[in-house]
């Protein structure tokens, strides 16, 4: 294949990390993400679609900041949320996030605070559809 023909595919997670650490909202949403990158890379792979995946640290201070950057899946760019016709909410998290409440993801009345492979494997195919 042509290498200028090639698509992507870009997911970008952000969390924050305080001390090698994430919270536990993060480390289950990142196992889900890796389940759903895994996948998505060998499907498309044979139709010529690249799968990226970058996963971002956020500081505490860039946490404090905005809040709701943490845990927060962008695909080519767009949030999750935007892709799925979905809000971003907030709910008390664990002692590294500190008082502050933490990203959730809300969609089809179910209120998500780790963001399952399904939910990431949809958003991304709503994203092929804009690039094929």
């Amino acid at each position: 294949m042509i290498a200028q023909n090639l698509k992507e595919l870009n997911i970008r997670w952000q969390r924050l990390v305080k001390n090698n650490r994430t919270c536990p909202r993060c480390r289950r949403t990142e196992k889900e993400l890796i389940k759903a990158y895994t996948l998505l890379k060998k499907l498309l792979k044979p139709l010529g679609i690249k799968v990226t995946l970058k996963k971002e640290k956020l500081t505490l201070a860039e946490f404090r900041k905005d809040p709701l950057k943490s845990n927060q899946i962008l695909i080519n760019n767009k949030p999750l949320e935007k892709w799925l016709s979905a809000r971003k909410g907030e709910s008390p998290c664990c002692d590294i996030c500190g008082p502050v409440e933490c990203r959730t993801v809300e969609t089809q009345g179910k209120i998500y605070e780790t963001i399952p492979q399904a939910l990431i494997i949809r958003a991304c195919l709503k994203a092929l559809v804009k690039i094929l």
